[in-house]
């Protein structure tokens, strides 16, 4: 028993001895850094060129409303796309939004118009980064370690976060904002190096490969009926718009209440990143302690009571130990909330979910942020950060209600699902179609079986059906016939490859109820030729 610990300990670090995930590791927290020194160099220079909360709150709003809005079609494209190139492209875009930033402070010609614009443009280059960079982490490691993954991409984060601003903020006072912005436009060439050495096997494609626009119907589709997925963005979307008050102010705390500087800014926002390091390194051994839930309400109290001491101006020492406290009670809701969402998701949409995940989290971040920096120039710093903390602990004790998954289903491909019987050979794009799945089933099991094939309507419209239905034969009322609608032949037969594991037991409990001797009878309908208008 006493090495238990250690066993775990070894095994939260075992992707870092994958080589490939250790490189893009370490590139990842070298990028991470340069973009938190962008950052603050971004909110203190607002703060030069205007006084106002609103613009503050806007700079900030402006990095996270692109991602609320970008963050599905970026994850789309990192389903259908080459992962790498892509990821390569986006470091381009994102080292030359910091290129320009860089020439504009240094020639003094930056504005808080061209400092938002900006922000936007880069903005738009983590939308399209974040559903793509989550996306391939199950390609570097397997299965076994992917939480232990997804944790570590979260400890990466938060060591760039507690070096990034410290760092980046003693750049700031000492050579300005110029030099800041050449930090990080440094950042990104190591990133690029890392994913040109990264040999990616290429994508392989078939005839039901995924277009754009079909594929972003069917990871709307997935989000729309994953109820799993629906409590994850509940619970993302409550925590968030109350703990987002804290990050959109802090630039003006730190002035106004704080009276501090550009590189005391920097040490707080390090000391978040520090907290964050240690409450991700603690997590293993809380997690023995409390369930995700816990987890989660803890994190809300704790970042709740951060705000209100904020809200007291506490002297500056004080300060750096709130920061420290809720930075380790940030990446516990962080982690949580991201690796629940990474073991619910099979790894057909991943990217997809992840991205409408992203959009709810950067949505409720970039909305707060408004939000909360509008109040704050009606009623003042302190009243606002007061009204987040009560907001918070209450909106925490109601989501606590609704229980996050465990995220233990066998999301594999089960492939269990017979190949379609064909009169001859039917084209992809033809549809809809029609299945039809008809059981035998006793008349007192009726309410029984119906209750598991509601289950199981939910993995249909997961994996592709846009209409489910249950009918009864006025004939004989022991056949009940399951029919679901998919928009096109392709997406049925992608629909085969998609059929879970844990899907494939749900079935089996269907098929429990079926009393005849030989297994339900499937039927496939086409629509004919010239009447390719879906029927609803």
């Amino acid at each position: 028993m006493t090495d238990a610990p250690n066993a775990q300990s070894s095994g939260g670090f075992a992707p870092l001895r994958r080589p490939v995930f250790a490189v893009l590791w370490a590139a990842t927290v070298l990028g991470n850094t340069g973009s938190f020194m962008r950052d603050v160099a971004s909110a203190w220079l607002v703060t030069d060129l205007s006084a106002s909360p609103a613009a503050v709150a806007a700079v900030q709003a402006a990095g996270m409303l692109p991602i609320f809005l970008l963050a599905i079609p970026a994850g789309v494209l990192s389903d259908i796309l080459d992962r790498r190139k892509f990821l390569i492209a986006i470091q381009f875009l994102l080292g030359s939004v910091s290129l320009t930033l860089l020439i504009l402070a240094h020639s003094g010609l930056m504005t808080v118009t061209a400092l938002i614009a900006l922000t936007f443009v880069g903005g738009i280059g983590a939308a399209l980064m974040g559903p793509t960079w989550q996306s391939i982490v199950p390609e570097l490691v397997p299965r076994s370690e992917l939480k232990s993954a997804v944790a570590l991409n979260s400890l990466g984060i938060n060591i760039a976060r507690s070096i990034g601003p410290a760092v980046g903020g003693v750049l700031l006072a000492a050579f300005g904002a110029a030099l800041t912005y050449g930090a990080d436009v440094a950042s990104y060439i190591i990133v690029i190096a890392a994913l040109i050495w990264w040999k990616r096997p290429p994508t392989a494609q078939d005839e039901l490969s995924e277009r754009f626009s079909g594929a972003f119907r069917a990871g709307l589709r997935y989000a729309r009926s994953s109820r799993e997925l629906h409590v994850v963005l509940l619970r993302a979307a409550v925590f968030f718009a109350f703990a987002s008050a804290v990050w959109a102010l802090l630039p003006l705390v730190t002035r106004e209440l704080l009276k501090g500087d550009a590189a005391f800014y920097g040490l707080l926002l390090g000391s978040v990143g520090a907290g964050a390091i240690l409450g991700a390194l603690a997590l293993p051994k809380l997690r023995t302690i409390l369930d995700a839930d816990g987890l989660m309400l803890a994190s809300a109290i704790l970042t709740a009571l951060a705000a209100a001491a904020l809200a007291l101006a506490p002297p500056q020492w004080l300060a750096i130990a709130i920061l420290l406290a809720m930075g380790g009670a940030w990446i516990v809701a962080l982690t949580t909330l991201n690796a629940t969402a990474q073991a619910i998701l099979p790894n057909w949409v991943r990217g997809r979910a992840l991205a409408v995940y992203l959009t709810v989290f950067n949505g409720a971040m970039a909305g707060g942020s408004l939000g909360w920096g509008f109040i704050a120039q009606e009623i003042g710093l302190s009243a606002t950060l007061l009204i987040a903390a009560a907001g918070l602990v209450l909106a925490g004790l109601v989501a606590h209600r609704i229980r996050l998954p465990t995220g233990e289903s066998d999301l594999a491909p089960s492939n269990h699902w017979p190949e379609p019987l064909l009169a001859e050979p039917v084209a992809g794009d033809r549809g809809p179609v029609l299945i039809l799945v008809e059981y035998h089933v006793a008349r007192e099991d009726h309410a029984a079986f119906l209750r598991v094939l509601n289950r199981l309507s939910h993995a249909r419209r997961r994996d592709g059906a846009y209409n489910w239905g249950v009918t009864e034969d006025a004939a004989d009322p022991e056949i009940l016939v399951e029919w679901f609608m998919v928009e096109s032949w392709a997406e049925h037969l992608r629909q085969h490859r998609r059929v879970s594991h844990a899907d494939a037991d749900v079935q089996q409990e269907v098929r429990a109820f079926h009393r005849h001797e030989t297994g339900p009878v499937v039927r496939h309908l086409l629509a004919t030729h010239g009447r390719q208008t879906p029927l609803l």
